[in-house]
């Protein structure tokens, strides 16, 4: 199970950014997929999760009506659409994966099984 996050960079604030995070070695369809932050200095914390069909997500308060997360079972992918950027969404990025089990999408760092490497997403004010 390899999952490898890129996409992320220098963006000012207002703006967008797409992150990609792509998936091999595994049944991709088979398991839930999340994306995870984690500024300097802080614990790394949820963002979005989707259901291993691509039918429900869930986003954090902090990024819903400006971050959407999206998966292509087709293509072992699985994105995060980001706008209205602010400096707060500063962080290093992360996707994983844990197995599909049940219909209560899963949000806590513990609950994910298999990790990419992160991507840096830097917002200027």
């Amino acid at each position: 199970v390899q999952l490898q996050a890129f996409g992320g960079g220098l963006v000012q604030a207002g703006g967008s950014l797409r992150l990609s995070c792509a998936a091999s070695g595994w049944s991709f369809s088979s398991y839930e997929m999340g994306w995870f932050r984690q500024a300097p200095g802080k614990e790394r914390e949820f963002v979005a999760a989707i259901s291993s069909g691509g039918g429900r997500t869930y986003h954090a308060d902090s990024v819903k009506g400006r971050f959407t997360m999206s998966r292509d079972n087709a293509k072992n992918m699985v994105y995060l659409q980001m706008s209205s950027l602010k400096p707060e969404d500063t962080a290093v990025y992360y996707c994983a994966a844990v197995i599909a089990r049940s219909s209560t999408l899963r949000r806590r760092t513990s609950e994910y099984d298999y990790w990419g490497q992160g991507t840096l997403v830097t917002v200027s004010s």
